[in-house]
């Protein structure tokens, strides 16, 4: 985080001083960063009439594709697993019984069945890979699809480009980086990360109150942090984020001004029946506050089905503690995915937003074909499937395929840097953008040679 200060006051027409506005803005515990609200004009490397939005749906912990989206019911039992595959509304498509509502709308998204990657089978190097198309290698960290949107398009209005919730993604086991910052085109370009529960009775947004209330409220607070920072006001004022500071400010004091952007991340707006449809959890409310979000001109949201995967029930279903059962899909994981997704999917297509707004869902893995003698399953990058719809992309089909057992790829083997791809196409990108990495070396969008999913486009 860097120093927001200036020795030099300036007051804004509601008594708010610059000083005091800058210190509030910069807070850890207010978790809005000034320099998340930047937008650079588009470098000509995009497609300014397709104006696609996104809603990612991160589903931490890797969802077995054989317990969801690809089952194997002719299987033998310790590979097909306790649950039975039931039809969609797309005839041939049949997807897992936890998933009921879900397949009330199979029209409205396409799976890809034959997704595989190389990496270690760990949690982080798939969050890498799936949120950015890229592997983190030689210090260079790659920006996720939202950070490289918001750098090329900027904002549509006075909200930020890219939302992430409920909260950054926190301890999976390999201490790396989870791939939803973005990386090499600096601080400035992250995504605004709400670090609250939506589904918390006492919700609410901080960054979002009026400028008037944070300055009464925190002073005292933030009195010794004041004058660390008054001590090294000089140095600040000399570096690149001072100049960066200059060309936001206003933007981003808009932001903190606008009762658009407050009323956005307002929930109560939204009728108790369809919060219930959506799930009175945190997963279910970060779905319908991306909808509103959506709504409100941010460009991109990316949701994060939890935190950690252990302690907590999650799609990472080794058998044992501190992990996951299986019967956790058909308990509480399963039907608290089925209500957020099913109600998302439907909101956005009744509300005419489905049309310029991908909706896409993944893990970072797949599991074991076979079930391990806890009764669980293991990490397994070598087969999975991923949710694409919305937008440009078709609904109601099947891309690839996987195996007898769903170990590997049939046919039409796809991975990250193809779902990359057809993300950045969908959001009207082109492929052939370089951005500016570390050193000032151009870093390509994709790999060169990689292309997106033909077979999701009309």
């Amino acid at each position: 985080m860097f120093r927001l200060d200036a020795d030099k006051p300036v007051t804004f027409c509601d008594g708010t001083r610059r000083r005091d506005f800058l210190h509030a803005g910069a807070l850890s515990t207010l978790g809005l960063g000034l320099t998340q609200f930047t937008a650079l004009q588009a470098l000509g490397a995009v497609d300014n009439k397709q104006d696609t939005n996104c809603i990612l749906l991160m589903l931490v912990g890797g969802p077995s594709q054989l317990d969801t989206f690809d089952m194997k019911p002719n299987a033998p039992i310790e590979i097909r697993g306790p649950y039975k595959p039931i039809k969609t509304n797309v005839p041939g498509i049949e997807i897992s019984e936890n998933f009921p509502r879900t397949a009330k709308h199979a029209d409205k998204f396409s799976l890809v069945r034959s997704m595989y990657h190389t990496a270690a089978a760990v949690h982080d190097t798939g969050h890498q890979m799936m949120q950015t198309g890229r592997l983190f290698q030689g210090g260079v960290e790659h920006p996720s699809f939202g950070c490289v949107l918001g750098k090329l398009k900027g904002p549509k209005t006075d909200v930020p480009p890219h939302v992430l919730l409920p909260r950054p993604i926190g301890a999976t086991g390999g201490n790396m980086p989870h791939g939803h910052g973005a990386g090499y085109l600096g601080k400035g370009f992250d995504p605004f990360i709400l670090n609250a529960d939506p589904a918390d009775p006492n919700f609410r947004v901080p960054d979002m109150l009026p400028p008037d209330y944070l300055s009464a409220l925190r002073v005292d607070r933030r009195r010794d942090w004041r004058q660390m920072v008054d001590k090294s006001v000089s140095k600040f004022e000399t570096s690149q984020e001072a100049r960066l500071l200059d060309s936001t400010f206003h933007q981003a004091y808009t932001l903190m001004s606008s009762a658009k952007a407050r009323e956005a991340f307002e929930l109560h707006r939204e009728p108790e029946a369809v919060r219930e449809k959506y799930g009175l959890n945190r997963f279910g409310q970060s779905c319908l506050l991306a909808r509103r979000l959506i709504e409100a001109g941010v460009r991109f949201v990316t949701i994060n089905m939890f935190e950690t995967v252990f302690d907590e029930i999650t799609w990472d279903i080794h058998g044992s503690k501190p992990f996951s059962p299986i019967s956790c899909y058909r308990d509480l994981v399963g039907p608290m995915f089925d209500m957020a997704y099913s109600s998302l999917l439907e909101d956005l297509s009744q509300r005419g937003l489905l049309s310029n707004t991908m909706v896409v869902g993944f893990g970072e893995f797949g599991r074991t074909p076979k079930v391990n003698p806890a009764g669980g399953r293991d990490h397994w990058p070598q087969c999975y499937t991923v949710l694409m719809g919305g937008g440009p992309l078709k609904g109601g089909t099947v891309v690839g395929s996987s195996d007898e057992i769903g170990g590997f790829p049939k046919d039409r083997p796809t991975h990250p840097g193809e779902i990359a791809a057809t993300i950045y196409k969908g959001l009207g990108i082109s492929l052939e953008t370089e951005l500016p990495g570390a050193q000032g070396r151009p870093i390509p969008i994709v790999d060169r040679g990689v292309e997106p999913i033909k077979e999701l486009f009309t």
